[in-house]
């Protein structure tokens, strides 16, 4: 076949099909390509209009469809369109996203709910909800468990309430199920308390009550601490809770947080600190640890008086703090304040009782675990141990 090209005009040549060759496709139309003197008469003179190419005819159509449907959507609010001005709103974080699976009628729920003890924030129920149903309502996909919160219908009938007041309790009910968690994780907050007043278990206050709500009281009670076996689920409530920490916000918009300097009166007469508060390697045990208090270095039998008044919750011998006192000093500045009086060679006091300023408590000694005469002084804040040093009023 000849070259179809004006260099080498077709003579006698059999027509063939342009689009065969891919003419068609970069847009040249053959006619055009003939010389003037070979086209037809009926052509010569005007340009011949361009036939529509596949393109045109199959994908452009679809195109069209697609272009349109997009717009709808978008106009519609169920498809963001990437040229809104809230573009950046749907490149989310982790955090914003977990937040965003949340009802945002539950959120006052989960606030009210915190209110139950002063140990619970708003972002650990959401996290231990998150952790146990990724906050699903459907309780077909929930294995052994039902609702949010996935409780059995045996922890159910000890936690459960009608909180919404609709006339049925059901942890089938999110509201039910938030306020429920939060009296479960509160009584459980009490019982730790209770075993770290006595020197049974030793650790932080939230996570022994975490460790408990997965393992149970006893395997925290058995181990002293945070099991082994806790310690995934604490991690994983940990990470989630920082994804829900806009939910504490309204709590702490108006902090009323009592100034710590001056509340405390010195529990003994001189303070000189033989070990301040902080992490340490424990001189009996080698381990490195935090020391949850002050040690102040007394005679032995000196006189240990109540740093403030309040109401004696436990007095009496434990393992490792020896002869022990706890106050309870009530709530100050709208955060709980507790004392510890430990290593004392002998107890003045005993559980129940209601205390002043000033009264004594015990004897300096060294019972438990105590390499000398010493009080082992601790402060906590809402269950939380804290250096007790900003908050005794000693001239600086």
């Amino acid at each position: 076949m000849n070259d179809p090209t004006p260099d080498a005009p077709r003579t006698g040549a059999q027509p063939f099909d342009v689009e065969s060759v891919g003419v068609e496709s970069v847009g040249v139309d053959p006619v055009d390509q003939a010389p003037s003197d070979e086209r037809p008469e009926h052509t010569r003179g005007r340009r011949r209009r361009r036939r529509p190419g596949p393109f045109t005819l199959l994908a452009l159509p679809g195109l069209t469809v697609v272009l349109g449907f997009a717009g709808f959507m978008a106009a519609t609010g169920r498809l963001p369109s990437p040229w809104s001005e809230d573009s950046d709103a749907h490149t989310t974080t982790a955090g914003s996203s977990a937040t965003d699976r949340v009802d945002a009628s539950y959120v006052p729920w989960l606030r009210e709910a915190a209110r139950t003890c002063s140990l619970l924030k708003p972002s650990v129920l959401a996290a231990q909800i998150d952790r146990s149903s990724g906050w699903n309502t459907d309780p077909a996909t929930l294995s052994g468990t039902v609702g949010i919160a996935g409780f059995t219908e045996s922890q159910w009938r000890t936690w459960g309430k009608d909180a919404d007041g609709n006339g049925k309790s059901s942890p089938r009910d999110p509201v039910d199920a938030i306020m429920a968690l939060a009296r479960r994780d509160c009584a459980l907050a009490e019982d730790v308390t209770r075993l770290r007043t006595r020197g049974t278990v030793s650790g932080d206050l939230l996570d022994l009550t975490l460790a408990a709500c997965t393992v149970g009281t006893d395997s925290v009670t058995r181990a002293g601490r945070v099991p082994a076996t806790a310690r995934t689920y604490l991690t994983e409530v940990k990470d989630l809770s920082a994804r829900y920490r806009t939910f504490d916000r309204e709590e702490n918009a108006n902090p009323s947080t009592g100034k710590a300097s001056g509340v405390l009166a010195p529990p003994v007469t001189t303070l000189v600190i033989s070990s301040p508060f902080g992490s340490r390697k424990h001189p009996l045990t080698g381990v490195t640890k935090l020391h949850t208090g002050v040690d102040f270095a007394a005679p032995r039998n000196a006189p240990v008086s109540a740093a403030r008044q309040g109401q004696v919750v436990f007095a009496g011998m434990t393992k490792a703090y020896g002869n022990r006192v706890v106050i309870d000093h009530g709530t100050i500045g709208g955060r709980r304040l507790e004392t510890t009086y430990s290593h004392m060679s002998s107890l003045l006091v005993r559980a129940g009782q209601s205390v002043e300023t000033g009264t004594a408590v015990g004897f300096v000694g060294s019972t438990g675990l105590s390499t000398g005469p010493h009080l082992h002084f601790e402060v906590l804040v809402d269950g939380a141990y804290t250096d007790p040093m900003p908050w005794l009023a000693v001239a600086r």
